[in-house]
């Protein structure tokens, strides 16, 4: 027995995803039985991931670990499950960053229960970035997307990452708004690194991961999108970040758990204020009225940053030129039809094509219309949305 572990080990320990010690790390996140406090504990005791390893059975069950956790690692069967996972996250182009490894997110240790294990794809750099959460409602509002991706752009471009969760709704705006400036951003999964979630949002990753931003989680491959997982997750978005900025959300939402964690990480809460009678407001305004940072714009945000993080992203905006913020107010299109258009068209409120038509079938002809639209559309001073409703853009 005592062969066959040294052959696991030293296979596993030459695997390429993990780090040395992140593989005997890795090892005991798979370990039955075994949680993050659990293991922090091993780690404490026995100085290193590895010596835990070299313990006797007799001298695991004394620290009073389960009898299948002990039997699991003394036997080798935790290692061996490592050296499968690790095969996996090959095969997936993924990353194992350990809670010792020198990449691992500097905020996120700070936290109460900071995962053990992260995969990574993309940009292990970005992990250490200063970086803001960005949370929400599934099912926003054209404001409340639109906000989202403004605020994104904006706070991108000036070199904050923006982490979010990749969910429909608010998260994909956020992620889409730090890609349009060409910004990092990182989306923390609810799954396995080689399942996206939601399918329709995989060329998004696509462009994530091309701009130089990461996906992370610390489930292992292949963990499908179960319930229980995205709240999981939440303490990875708020733990990783410099602050959380809350978008739309209703009263009981994911949303309320993030803010939540953020507030028991001593990470500082942003909100953006909306129509009180809408329901997905309920979770910003009442954030408001508890002592978060009405955000309005980007500037918000940045005067509340710690010292700290202002003065290194300014020093990257000064060699790299200040961007130019996205309007709230866009400027009036030239052609008289796009003006007429843009009066018609509200940022919080969709317009169906048919009503448009309606409203200016005596100015204008359909055809007109549609070239209009297009123009507008091209330029980015609208947005079209499904089934052929059209928003003005921030």
């Amino acid at each position: 027995m005592a062969t066959d572990l040294e052959m696991s080990k030293a296979a596993v320990a030459g695997s390429d995803p993990a780090s040395h010690q992140g593989i005997y790390w890795l090892a005991l996140a798979l370990t039955p039985g075994l949680g993050p406090a659990r293991i922090r504990k091993l780690i404490e005791q026995y100085g290193t991931a590895e010596r835990v390893f070299q313990a006797s059975l007799t001298e695991l069950e004394a620290t009073g670990m389960r009898a299948v956790s002990a039997q699991s690692i003394a036997t080798g069967k935790s290692l061996e499950m490592a050296q499968e996972e690790c095969a996996k996250a090959v095969e997936a182009r993924a990353r194992i960053v350990s809670l010792s490894d020198s990449e691992y997110p500097s905020r996120l240790k700070e936290i109460y229960d900071p995962p053990v294990i992260l995969f990574v794809k993309g940009s292990v750099e970005v992990l250490s970035q200063p970086g803001i959460a960005m949370v929400g409602t599934r099912h926003p509002t054209p404001y409340g997307s639109g906000m989202a991706e403004r605020l994104a752009t904006d706070l991108a471009a000036r070199g904050l990452a923006i982490i979010s969760g990749l969910a429909r709704g608010v998260d994909t705006s956020s992620h889409r708004g730090a890609v349009a400036a060409k910004g990092k951003t990182v989306a923390v999964l609810g799954t396995g690194i080689d399942i996206m979630y939601p399918k329709e949002n995989t060329r998004l990753t696509e462009q994530i991961v091309a701009l130089g931003g990461a996906l992370i989680t610390e489930f292992p491959v292949g963990t499908p999108p179960t319930p229980q997982n995205f709240p999981i997750r939440n303490r990875i978005i708020s733990g990783m970040s410099a602050g959380v900025l809350v978008v739309e959300a209703a009263e009981y939402s994911g949303t309320r758990i993030t803010s939540r964690l953020a507030l028991e990480q001593n990470r500082d809460v942003y909100a953006v204020p909306g129509n009180v009678t809408n329901k997905n407001s309920w979770g910003p305004n009442t954030l408001i009225k508890q002592g978060a940072k009405l955000v309005a714009t980007w500037e918000d945000v940045w005067e509340e940053l710690p010292t700290d993080i202002q003065a290194a992203l300014s020093a990257t905006r000064n060699e790299s030129g200040e961007p130019e913020p996205a309007s709230l107010f866009p400027d009036e299109a030239r052609s008289p039809h796009e003006i007429k258009i843009l009066k018609l068209l509200k940022a919080d409120e969709s317009t169906h094509i048919d009503q448009l038509v309606e409203l200016l079938e005596n100015e204008m002809s359909s055809s007109e219309i549609f070239a209009a639209l297009f123009e507008l559309e091209l330029n980015g001073k609208i947005r079209q949305l499904p089934g052929k409703n059209f928003v003005k853009s921030f």
